[in-house]
């Protein structure tokens, strides 16, 4: 019989199952990636929908806008600025539904974690291997993303190549802030409060304008946005502008998954062997 034992697992002697495996956790990447090979419509949806952004203001409202400083293509113009940002929304969008609406449905109603915790599968190893399938799927994403804007000529630079692992940086990041979040859903009728701090967070965090639009309080706050450090890592980068200063956003992001994780981990624990 299954017990909880004074280690917090099932089935285990105290500590016998408090150590992290990535091979664990890679099977259930694997799991992840059998179920949904024959879904390949969801990755085309997360690609489509930044290119309609793209589409209607990029370059729709693009036309009224003329030439963004710091753009070294003026034909691109302000398309160019706005696709390195949507790639940064893409990462998040895709790696957050992921650990969000789709988790909670695994976890409250397909139930399919205590099934993998009769097995020597752990917390730990759920919650990195949730991750890292919402890491995979962000970067998906946003490389796809990254692949129409180039045929688009919305290129500026070669260190462009360098957005893929940013973006999976980005997902890494929103993945387990995601993951930590559900475990304090109630329900379903919850994600209204992810909408209500995702949607202001994509207009806001220079999405569609830059930073000194803003009075300067207001650039502050701005700037301690997770988007708005993704924005600026995407676009830097994208633009051909690498330097230190993006070390800045990569620490960010990196503490802020590790943050993630690590509340996530817990919080799993107490959901699932409550």
């Amino acid at each position: 019989m299954s017990t909880k034992t004074s280690g917090g697992e099932r089935g285990h002697p105290p500590g016998g199952r408090t150590r992290l495996s990535v091979r664990r956790s890679a099977r259930l990447v694997e799991r992840h990636l059998m179920i949904h090979r024959h879904t390949p419509g969801v990755l085309v949806a997360e690609i489509f929908e930044p290119l309609l952004y793209l589409l209607s203001i990029g370059v729709g409202i693009g036309r009224l806008v003329g030439d963004v400083p710091g753009v070294a293509d003026s034909a691109a113009g302000y398309s160019a600025f706005v696709a390195p940002a949507l790639l940064a929304t893409a990462a998040m969008n895709g790696a957050m539904n992921e650990t969000t609406f789709n988790l909670l449905r695994k976890l409250r109603v397909d139930r399919v974690y205590d099934s993998m915790l009769t097995t020597p599968m752990t917390v730990w190893d759920i919650a990195l291997g949730e991750v890292c399938w919402a890491v995979l799927r962000g970067t998906l994403a946003a490389t796809g993303f990254l692949a129409v804007i180039a045929v688009l000529g919305l290129v500026q630079s070669p260190w462009a190549l360098l957005v893929v692992p940013c973006a999976a940086l980005v997902g890494f990041a929103f993945a387990a802030v995601g993951l930590a979040v559900t475990t304090f859903l109630r329900g379903w009728q919850d994600f209204q409060y992810i909408q209500l701090a995702m949607l202001p967070m994509f207009l806001f965090a220079t999405t569609f304008y830059p930073l000194d639009v803003y009075p300067r309080p207001a650039q502050a706050a701005v700037a301690c946005l997770p988007l708005y450090q993704s924005i600026q890592l995407t676009r830097e980068i994208a633009l051909g502008r690498v330097g230190p200063p993006l070390l800045v956003a990569v620490v960010y992001l990196v503490l802020m998954g590790l943050a993630g994780l690590v509340v996530a981990r817990g919080r799993l624990a107490r959901v699932l062997l409550s």
